[in-house]
C-alpha cells in the first residue's frame, strides 16, 4: 500500500506543472480573451435593449401619427360631407324656386286662356243670340212652305 501511496504522490507530483500551466491559461484567457469579448456583448445587449426602445418609442409615435391622421381626415370627411349636404339643400330650393315660378306661370297662362275662351264663348252666345229670330222664321218658313206633288219642298 505505501507503494501506492508513494506512486500516487509522484502523480500528484508530476501533474502540478500542468495545472499550474492549466490555471495560467485560465487567467491569461480570461483578462485576454474573456472579459474583452464579455464587455463585448454587453454593450451588444445594451445597444440591442436602446435600439428595441427606441424602435417601440417610434412605433408609438407612427400610431400617434396615424391616429391623428386619421382624425384629420374624418374632419376633412365631415366637412366634405357638410359642403355636400348644402350644396344639395340648396339646389333643392333653386328647384323648388324654379318649380314655384313655372307652376305660378303655367297657372297665369291657364288663366289667361280660360279668360280668352270664355269671351270667344260668350261671343259666339251673342252671335247665337243675333241670329235666332232669323234661324227661328227660316225653319218656320220651311216647314209651313207648301210640298209639291211629290213632297218635296220647291
Amino acid at each position: 500500500m505505501n507503494e501506492i501511496v508513494h506512486q500516487l504522490g509522484e502523480l500528484f507530483l508530476g501533474a502540478v506543472p500542468t495545472i499550474l500551466i492549466v490555471l495560467i491559461f485560465y487567467f491569461v484567457f480570461r483578462s485576454i480573451f474573456f472579459k474583452p469579448l464579455l464587455a463585448v456583448m454587453a454593450e451588444r445587449e445594451a445597444r440591442t435593449a436602446g435600439a428595441r426602445k427606441a424602435a417601440e418609442a417610434a412605433q408609438a409615435a407612427a400610431a400617434e401619427k396615424v391616429k391623428q391622421y386619421e382624425e384629420a381626415l374624418k374632419q376633412a370627411r365631415g366637412q366634405v360631407y357638410a359642403e355636400q349636404e348644402a350644396a344639395r339643400k340648396k339646389a333643392l330650393e333653386e328647384r323648388g324656386a324654379l318649380l314655384q315660378q313655372a307652376r305660378a306661370k303655367t297657372a297665369k297662362e291657364v288663366g289667361e286662356a280660360k279668360s280668352r275662351v270664355e269671351g270667344e264663348v260668350a261671343g259666339a252666345r251673342r252671335d247665337l243670340e243675333g241670329t235666332i229670330g232669323e234661324l227661328a222664321a227660316e225653319i218656320a218658313r220651311r216647314v209651313l212652305q207648301p210640298t209639291g206633288p211629290a213632297g218635296e219642298a220647291r
